[in-house]
């Protein structure tokens, strides 16, 4: 069986019974014994000698599609027909759609959205290309790119494998922020090439949200668009993870009576997250952060072919501590992962400063699984969501760009990006701030708004906007 398929937590087994030789019970108890709970039962067909039905099954950590299929085939009497997986099922055709707004019913509706009165429409962009953005879903519409070298945990796995991330993410934008996004994935990992690619692209879209790209193209990619174009370019990867990062961290610091400023601050993992958190950590005031990667601590008494590690070095470590992560995490108040499962141990988090924050952030196996730290940890954050303090990037895209197009501004800057941070920290209210409770769910119905005008002030602010809004 694919491992796609065996993966799979909820299925629907479609079943036919023989009602004369079968009892439905030996099902559902071969199902409970193969680690499986049904939630739900449909009966499709019936009559005198058969019943086709679909159970809905919940496959326990114990449990496989393979153990399944196997109890069932013992029973005789009982076929399993075929296995859907609902998550493959959700996908089929894809996840998103394109609706026109206004129906076209006669030839007066035709000839208004189409020839000849479209040609109207395109002489006065043509005068004025400013009208573009009142004129067509440019003011609206953001472009999802990918190359497909880094998608999720899966690695480089390129660019039709990428599509249902790009599509998935397309659906956030809409359901949370009403942003048109459309997923593109680029069939080249040049960075010439890519960077042609999204030029050409850009004239119908309002902003360009890059996704999933890997280091260290991905910073030259971002730095060269943002350069080149004039709208919003934002590498979600690295942005978003440092916006949600810095929420959770200005909390977590208040509920332990710390300041940024004065925090020692380690940071594991120098890649696109890690470098993104940092330098925006140094914009919000933080003066001492030490840097850890595969080859120790990061410091300017040392040189590295990575341009990255480079800048990283010249700007962080002011003590110029050497070694690795134990040399780094002693006495320190903040531990920030963006690194790998399980390299981080109680004995690091003992040697820590009183009530430590530890922000573990690998996926899909944190640093160290919280229950092996909770009892030790002041503040205590996951990128998973089957933990309280979840840091999703849901928390921060949407809403950044809802405000970044709705000031029509050219650039998303540190100024917006810091207020996207502090709009989503503040919807926890002190009442409500505990330690596992430091950053608010991505169902929050207030964080979009909250992160729209505060990225919008700040555009106006920063001189970055290019429209006024109340």
């Amino acid at each position: 069986m694919p491992t796609s398929m065996s993966d799979a937590k909820t299925v629907i087994l479609r079943l036919e019974i023989d009602t004369q030789s079968a009892q439905f019970g030996r099902a559902a108890t071969a199902i409970e014994q193969a680690d499986g709970d049904i939630i739900a039962i449909d009966v499709i067909h019936t009559d005198k000698s058969r019943s086709v039905r679909d159970l809905t099954v919940k496959i326990g950590p114990l449990g496989s599609t393979a153990k399944l299929s196997e109890a069932l085939a013992a029973i005789p009497g009982i076929a399993l027909l075929h296995i859907s997986d609902r998550t493959f099922l959700l996908h089929l055709g894809g996840k998103i759609t394109i609706q026109p707004k206004t129906p076209i019913q006669n030839r007066d509706d035709l000839s208004r959205v189409y020839t000849p009165d479209v040609a109207r429409i395109c002489r006065a962009i043509a005068e004025d290309p400013a009208k573009a953005h009142t004129l067509t879903i440019k003011r609206n519409s953001v472009a999802v790119v990918s190359d497909g070298s880094a998608v999720l945990g899966l690695g480089n796995i390129g660019p039709y494998a990428a599509m249902p991330v790009m599509e998935g993410k397309a659906m956030l934008f809409k359901q949370f922020a009403d942003v048109d996004a459309f997923p593109i994935c680029l069939d080249t990992q040049d960075t010439e090439a890519v960077i042609a690619a999204v030029k050409h692209l850009a004239p119908a879209f309002g902003g360009i949200n890059l996704e999933d790209i890997a280091a260290p193209r991905c910073f030259e990619i971002e730095q060269r668009l943002r350069a080149e174009l004039d709208i919003p370019v934002f590498h979600d990867d690295q942005h978003g993870t440092a916006v949600v990062i810095y929420a959770g961290l200005l909390n977590a610091l208040k509920l332990t009576g710390r300041t940024l400023k004065e925090a020692r601050i380690v940071i594991c993992g120098i890649g696109a997250a890690g470098s993104a958190c940092t330098r925006m950590l140094l914009a919000g005031g933080a003066k001492n952060i030490i840097g850890v990667d595969r080859k120790g601590i990061l410091s300017r008494d040392e040189a590295y072919d990575n341009e990255n590690w480079q800048w990283y070095a010249q700007h962080t470590n002011p003590e110029r501590r050497s070694g690795g992560l134990a040399e780094a995490i002693a006495g320190a108040d903040v531990f920030i992962g963006v690194s790998a499962g399980g390299i981080l141990t109680r004995d690091h988090i003992a040697s820590m400063a009183p009530d430590p924050i530890v922000f573990a952030m690998a996926n899909p196996e944190p640093e160290i699984a919280p229950e092996l730290a909770e009892d030790i940890v002041a503040v205590f954050a996951t990128g998973r969501s089957d933990y309280p303090n979840q840091i999703n990037n849901v928390l921060c895209f949407p809403g950044i760009f809802r405000g970044a197009l709705d000031s029509r501004a050219t650039v998303i800057n540190e100024e917006m990006k810091l207020a996207a941070a502090e709009a989503i920290a503040s919807v926890i209210t002190a009442e409500e701030l505990s330690r596992l409770y430091i950053i608010p769910s991505v169902f929050n119905a207030k964080v979009v708004e909250e992160v729209r005008q505060s990225v919008m002030a700040a555009a106006r602010a920063s001189g970055v906007a290019r429209r006024s809004l109340p």
